[in-house]
């Protein structure tokens, strides 16, 4: 079976669609983090974001950042697999991703108009506050879905 995925979207090319977007006025919004097993808080919060603008670009962390930051036994999902399934969510219009620690470089190619993260950080704990703030964006922080996260669905699974 074939598909017409056309995501994830390389930086250079990131970097002149965003641009054309803005030139036609449009709002940018985005996002970023593992999404590693796709689950309700996730969707809550990408519904949320694409609330805010007209489109909604989500930067994943490659497979090894997500190794970097959870843990040998992570991703459980790969990125190009992680990219298409965000992909496909009608309130996300465009995915890269993103091989550095932080989404700094990620953010620097989009300049957002609103950089979303969820309430698990404050702005003042993410590297990306001053450079979104730098070319004149936000920085919003959204509630999260109370009990979960990726990391207690891995947690149910190994305990059962």
């Amino acid at each position: 079976m074939t598909t017409d995925f056309d995501n994830p979207v390389p930086r250079p090319a990131l970097s002149r669609l965003c641009q054309s977007l803005k030139a036609q006025g449009k709002r940018l919004i985005t996002t970023n983090g593992c999404f590693d097993i796709l689950h309700v808080g996730h969707v809550r919060i990408l519904q949320a974001a694409r609330a805010l603008g007209d489109a909604l670009i989500v930067g994943i962390n490659s497979d090894e950042s997500v190794r970097k930051l959870k843990g040998s036994g992570r991703p459980i999902n790969g990125e190009l697999d992680r990219a298409e399934v965000l992909a496909a969510l009608k309130c996300v219009d465009y995915v890269t991703i993103f091989g550095e620690d932080t989404p700094v470089e990620f953010l620097r190619a989009v300049k957002p108009d609103i950089h979303v993260k969820g309430s698990d950080y404050t702005a003042d704990q993410l590297a990306e506050t001053p450079v979104v703030e730098g070319f004149g964006g936000q920085v919003k922080i959204l509630d999260l879905v109370p009990g979960k996260s990726t990391t207690a669905i891995v947690s149910r699974i190994q305990n059962n």
